[in-house]
């Protein structure tokens, strides 16, 4: 049984043909995902970013929950390589999420991860009021998260090789 507490995760990957130079400038673009993905709506700076420990807000929308919005932190930052965020309290958060940017070949392999927890999260309510069900919520969860995520590095995709803007 695949419990929250556990940290769930979810992953994609999708080869772009594109160095990573050319890759890079959209994973740090916090608005980037608001275009493609069905629940993020948009990123607002709180401090100057990208930069690490920079913090940014993040405005969601779901159709069963309504809108919210989260703090969110620059956890990891490696120009070309890796920008990372994290959701809530850094020590305690609610999620982490993640690009990763490798040469591949005259192009570029690009991956999108997310992991839940440890900290209290919206799924936390849904959980405490029907623990019999966790691993139906977690998963249901796990599976809107990379449908989006998909649909980002898609997007991502793209735009890095020209073919949208």
């Amino acid at each position: 049984m695949v419990k929250y507490s556990d940290g769930p995760s979810t992953d994609v990957s999708v080869h772009v043909d594109a160095p990573p130079s050319r890759v890079w400038p959209l994973l740090c673009d916090i608005n980037l995902p608001g275009r493609f993905s069905r629940e993020f709506q948009r990123g607002e700076w709180i401090d100057d970013g990208p930069a690490p420990g920079a913090r940014f807000r993040g405005f969601n929308h779901h159709e069963a929950v309504g809108e919210w919005n989260v703090e969110c932190t620059v956890t990891a930052m490696e120009e070309n390589r890796v920008f990372e965020w994290t959701v809530g309290d850094v020590e305690n958060r609610s999620a982490r999420w993640r690009f990763d940017l490798e040469p591949e070949g005259e192009g570029s392999a690009l991956r999108f991860s997310a992991e839940m927890g440890p900290g209290p999260s919206g799924l936390t309510p849904a959980i405490e009021r029907m623990p019999d069900r966790e691993e139906a919520i977690v998963a249901r969860r796990l599976s809107e998260w990379t449908e989006n995520m998909q649909r980002t590095v898609e997007g991502i995709k793209a735009l890095a090789e020209g073919a949208g803007s």
